[in-house]
């Protein structure tokens, strides 16, 4: 039986993989509230293909609780912010996870810990803990390191289909912890060491971020001296050595605007070129501010009150808000001591803040300026509701006459 704790937009997913695959799994949670919802056959956020998963899962005998179980194999994908001040990884969740694993795990029991970390995390942190039990790694206990590759949007698809890592100390426990993942995984499984493991993931992730700062950092450029971006983007991209992203209003998500931090953190000398990247794109939601400002001033608008912002979540056609743009916009306006702007997305049900709207049309009525922030398909079939609109368009999406864009 294979035990994952943390049903969250990793662990779950996981889980349900294994079980869909004939694997004997058990899914543990602290949050009660979450572990009731699955046990009720409800799935806790929407992703393509996950309610068939997950009724999959069921038939195959799946199961929620808030207890820690006695197995041979934990699967550990609980969550890992990091430090605002210091820019470390934040390992509390992992530390507290492991405490209640050696609690009652018997010996020769095998711990993966699924959560991105930063290079050395596991040997600072989870070691300490397994050895002040009195277990000898290696021998009493195995661990490995096996982080997630997978995107909100196309969680099932990228499960089954993306190539992994797997870090451990003896190469016999990588390759069996290498079959349990291949009794879905139909990618390729590298197997290496925990170090390079927990590096490899942190640096794909940068290597986006990097790049995504670049495009933004032009999007600056352009618009200080009133050229197109996009253009300019579109013809070096013409270049067969030439890949320029497109800018956007910010980065959100759990990944790309997470770990780079990591290495900043560990490395703050070494780092340069990731920490001025990291701060553009945190830059980027202020500077969707001021742009609204200018055109409400160059459009006549006086009533801030009159603008919406569209999207809430941190890419299209999601319900994961975590670290997004506009949550950023909102908490930088808030600074300003201005009232907050109206929101509107489609797939947040709940009120998470101010001013928010939960139907379209309303949302529209209510507004002269729209600030589109995510391209979910809804807005895309609906841009004619815009034409009587001012449309600041962060996405690229909206080719009505007088749009904006970055």
């Amino acid at each position: 039986m294979i035990n994952v704790i943390g049903l969250g937009y990793i662990g779950l997913p996981t889980a349900l993989m294994l079980a869909s695959h004939g694997v004997e799994v058990v899914g543990t949670d602290y949050n009660k509230e979450l572990v009731a919802t699955l046990n009720a056959g409800k799935t806790t956020f929407k992703e393509d293909g996950l309610d068939e998963l997950f009724q999959d899962a069921v038939k195959s005998g799946i199961k929620s609780t808030t207890e820690y179980q006695v197995t041979d194999t934990y699967i550990v994908s609980v969550p890992t912010p990091y430090d605002k001040f210091s820019k470390k990884v934040d390992a509390c969740y992992v530390n507290a996870a492991v405490k209640e694993i050696m609690k009652i795990c018997p010996k020769g029991a095998t711990v993966v810990i699924e959560s991105t970390v930063s290079p050395g995390t596991i040997d600072r942190f989870v070691r300490p803990i397994i050895e002040e039990k009195g277990f000898v790694i290696g021998k009493d206990i195995n661990l490995v390191h096996a982080p997630e590759r997978i995107i909100p949007g196309n969680m099932v698809y990228e499960l089954l289909h993306n190539n992994r890592t797997i870090g451990a100390d003896d190469k016999a426990v990588g390759e069996k912890i290498k079959k349990l993942y291949s009794s879905f995984c139909l990618g390729e499984i590298v197997v290496t060491d925990i170090k390079t493991a927990e590096m490899t993931k942190v640096v794909e992730n940068t290597f986006r971020a990097v790049n995504i700062a670049f495009a933004n950092e032009l999007a600056k450029i352009c618009r200080h001296d009133d050229m197109d971006v996009y253009e300019i983007i579109k013809i070096c991209n013409m270049h067969p050595r030439v890949n320029i992203l497109t800018p956007g209003p910010g980065v959100g998500g759990h990944c790309i605007s997470v770990d780079p931090w990591f290495l900043v953190g560990d490395y703050p000398s070494l780092t340069n070129v990731i920490w001025q990247s990291m701060k553009v794109n945190d830059s980027m939601p202020e500077f969707v501010l001021n742009r609204i400002h200018t055109i409400m001033k160059e459009k006549g608008l006086t009533d801030i009150k009159r603008v919406g912002l569209y999207g809430l979540t941190y890419k299209e056609n999601v319900d994961d808000y975590r670290e997004s743009p506009t949550l950023q916009l909102l908490e930088c306006q808030e600074r300003h001591l201005a009232e907050p702007l109206k929101v509107y997305d489609p797939y947040i049900t709940q009120d998470i803040v101010k001013n928010q709207y939960h139907d379209l049309d309303k949302f529209l009525d209510d507004v002269d300026m729209v600030v589109i922030m995510v391209n979910h398909n809804e807005i895309k079939q609906n841009i004619d509701k815009l034409k009587n609109k001012v449309v600041f368009d962060t996405k690229k999406i909206c080719n009505l006459d007088g749009t904006y864009y970055l």
